[in-house]
């Protein structure tokens, strides 16, 4: 899996922990989308359950399939009031935000405004430079399927410890900061591996490719995703923050262990948080229903020709785990079960989240958590949902 550290629910090495217990034992708008409460789910319900017994403040979710549209939601969404969590909340998506982007990037190759083999100097010239970094080197294919090789700027220790742990996160929460800021940081670091030689999850990777989207669509990342995908899919509860510091309504509280090192059990609220931190890698905002939504929309061929859907769909081991590959934005894992599933899951401070969903986009399931330190249930969810099927 691919998001960012402990903050980022699917941090590497947690959800590798999970992920191996787990799996080695026209545009569709709104109103077409089942309109029926499906039953049954029972499997999946329990897992939702057990993560809250695991120290999750709460979940919600929603399944889609051939018998309708299930949703619930577990759990306090306000640990000062007690208020539940809702079925219909809005949260901050995390690493997610990397499909929607490859989305649009696949949509302008289809339309001959480029080629995901082009170089990134092509579109940014000097921008990726300094420390061996050599944009010129790099394509944009490069970038989607993360083998470019670039450092992560998330990794650097000064920058995840200002704006992500402690006493740095609450000091810096409302800053703006630029791509740019964000690209020095990682730019100061020479790469991991040469462009092409492995797959390494690298946010700095998603923040050049929302620049390259900026640079050749002659807008706004945000509004490109908004023309392109958003509104042609009715996609409501789907937005980009800006610099904004909430979460609209419907919304639950965000939670963090900011002091886990020192003081494990303290919780801290981590709702507010300036967008702009997480520009092209990690900003949008959306609900369990829009996301199914969009996810049905990719898998099925109504955002994208066939073409660009197998480049979507044509995948790189990830050497670290490699019983999940990664495609362009998405990534493919065999459960234990024998069912392959697509997927993707993100994070940022305060939320975690996973979209599953099968190849034909006809069987899907999200949910997210509003807590970003409790990982252990997120494939046990997946093996409820999508292998037990005395649950449906």
């Amino acid at each position: 899996m691919a998001t960012r550290k402990r903050p980022r629910a699917g941090a590497v090495a947690l959800v590798a922990v999970a992920l191996t217990a787990t799996v080695l034992t026209g545009p569709a708008r709104a109103a077409e989308d089942p309109a029926g409460t499906a039953t049954g789910h029972q499997a999946t319900q329990s897992a939702l359950e057990a993560a809250v017994a695991a120290g999750v403040p709460g979940v919600t979710a929603e399944a889609r399939d051939a018998d309708g549209v299930w949703k619930s939601a577990v759990g306090v969404g306000d640990l000062a009031t007690g208020a539940p969590r809702g079925r219909n909340d809005r949260f901050r998506v995390g690493s997610i935000t990397d499909t929607f982007v490859a989305t649009v990037l696949l949509q302008m190759e289809a339309e001959g405004k480029l080629s995901l083999d082009d170089t990134v100097e092509r579109y940014l010239p000097g921008v990726v430079t300094g420390d061996g970094n050599d944009g010129s080197r790099i394509t944009v294919r490069q970038l989607l399927n993360h083998t470019s090789g670039l450092y992560d700027y998330l990794a650097d220790p000064a920058y995840y410890e200002t704006y992500t742990l402690g006493d740095g996160f609450l000091r810096h929460r409302y800053d703006t900061l630029t791509p740019a800021q964000r690209l020095k940081v990682a730019f100061s670091h020479p790469p991991m591996f040469p462009p092409g030689a492995r797959h390494s999850f690298s946010h700095t990777n998603d923040i050049l490719s929302a620049m390259v989207v900026e640079k050749v669509g002659g807008t706004s990342y945000e509004s490109q995703v908004r023309r392109r995908i958003i509104e042609p899919l009715g996609l409501s509860a789907t937005s980009n923050p800006g610099t904004s510091t909430g979460v609209p309504r419907p919304s639950s509280r965000g939670y963090s262990k900011l002091f886990y090192g020192t003081q494990p059990d303290r919780t801290d609220d981590v709702t507010e948080l300036n967008g702009s931190q997480n520009w092209g890698d990690g900003d949008i905002i959306s609900s369990a229903g829009d996301l199914n939504r969009f996810y049905g929309a990719l898998m099925s061929g109504k955002l994208l020709p066939a073409q660009q859907l197998t480049e979507l769909k044509t995948t790189v081991v990830n050497p670290d785990f490699p019983i999940s590959s990664y495609g362009l934005g998405i990534e493919r894992l065999t459960m234990g079960c024998g069912t392959t599933l697509w997927y993707h899951d993100g994070g940022v401070v305060g939320s975690l989240t996973m979209v599953a969903f099968t190849e034909d986009g006809r069987h899907r399931l999200t949910f997210n958590y509003n807590g970003d330190w409790e990982v252990s249930q997120l494939l046990p969810t997946l093996n409820a949902e999508f292998c037990d099927t005395a649950s449906h």
